[in-house]
């Protein structure tokens, strides 16, 4: 297996769980199950032992593999910096190890066969790509200077297509020129790839990039942090020679553009930093600047900000496979009541998956009353 080399310099001191005040439990899977073969260093001594053939690859042990939300808590706080960057490479070398033997998951060869066969997780036909630009004046994208890159859940998800209308509206506020490619675009693979699939990951997105380049894209904002990261980070290894944006960056320095009503009521608001474009990305701070540019909007933060974020529990495929469950002691529960905790209003996501997760925990933990869950984009959309 790839990366096998490093399991044996793990000796669990437990950093890769905690956030940097060392108090709170910052890793989805050990949130969530709170046993030690759930973290980090429990699935790399759990590795070590399945390839030293000491354990079998039971249904429990794929289980614990496929939980890791990929949110890179373990890779910031890792007290080892000779290898902790390879620790989700490991991961994911397992996951792959797990599935070439036939141990994957129920929900996760469910994922998988539907992006196999349809292109996308929703397992819907690509005709109905087009369905998220439902009342929304979408030119197809020709020569404008950025594609506009839904993703399968801003094309497939209703709650995921209510924000993709959200952020080509802003873009249009904003005098962004933008276009739109419907009916041909698969999946970004990003979390294929998290999951372990690395071929379907290659298929999908060489299919992807014939695309792309034959619209002579040069310039692509995405939706999805998930999307940013595998068409920013894992496309250019395939030939891909884009630039691209999450719609954050490019918003944050269009908001001079775009005129706010002046009978706005204040409100306060927490910003949750998504993994893929937070950590994985370093990108702190463009949704916040966005989020500033708003009258009447007072950005409180959260115990837990920036690097050392609580992942909504989202990530790695568990948006579809839900192999970490929603349970009291989710992550994505835990994250709620930490923004009431904040004193917020209102607690802001700039990613569809999270936006999901986090209105589902708001109505698990029967907080409707005291916060609501809203997109960057929705947030700003509301007050023009």
């Amino acid at each position: 297996m790839e990366h096998e080399d490093i399991l044996h310099r793990c000796f669990r001191c437990g950093y890769c769980k905690l956030p940097g005040n060392y108090v709170d439990i910052n890793c989805p899977a050990y949130l969530s199950f709170r046993f030690e073969t759930y973290s980090p260093g429990g699935r790399m001594w759990l590795l070590r032992a399945w390839l030293d053939e000491k354990i079998p690859a039971s249904k429990r042990f794929a289980e614990i593999m496929f939980s890791c939300a990929t949110c890179g808590n373990c890779v910031e706080h890792c007290a080892f910096p000779e290898f902790r960057d390879r620790l989700l490479l490991a991961f994911t070398a397992g996951k792959e190890a797990l599935l070439d033997a036939g141990q994957a998951p129920p929900a996760v060869r469910d994922y998988l066969t539907k992006v196999q066969l349809h292109g996308n997780p929703y397992g819907k036909s690509v005709k109905k790509s087009s369905q998220w630009m439902d009342g929304l004046e979408a030119e197809p994208f020709s020569d404008q200077e950025y594609l506009f890159f839904a993703d399968d859940v801003g094309t497939y998800d209703p709650r995921g297509q209510e924000v993709a209308r959200s952020v080509a509206t802003l873009l249009k506020q904003a005098g962004i020129s933008f276009g739109v490619i419907t009916e041909a675009l698969n999946s970004d693979g990003n979390d294929v790839k998290a999951i372990g699939e690395t071929p379907l990951f290659e298929e999908l997105a060489a299919k992807n990039i014939k695309i792309l380049n034959q619209f002579n894209v040069k310039k692509i904002i995405t939706l999805s942090p998930h999307s940013f990261n595998a068409l920013k980070n894992d496309y250019p290894a395939l030939g891909a020679q884009y630039q691209v944006f999450h719609y954050t960056q490019v918003l944050a320095f269009a908001m001079g553009n775009i005129n706010f009503s002046s009978d706005n009521e204040d409100v306060t608001v927490a910003y949750h930093d998504p993994c893929y474009l937070g950590r994985h990305n370093t990108d702190y701070e463009s949704a916040r600047m966005m989020l500033r540019s708003v009258p009447g909007i007072t950005l409180v933060e959260m115990d837990r900000n920036r690097k050392n974020a609580l992942c909504c529990g989202g990530g790695g495929g568990n948006f579809f496979t839900d192999i970490l469950s929603g349970g009291d002691g989710s992550s994505a529960r835990v994250r709620v009541r930490e923004a009431v905790e904040a004193g917020a209003q209102i607690l802001a996501a700039a990613c569809p998956m999270c936006a999901v997760m986090l209105e589902d925990a708001v109505k698990a933990e029967n907080l409707d009353s005291k916060i609501q869950v809203q997109e960057v984009s929705e947030i700003v959309n509301q007050r023009l």
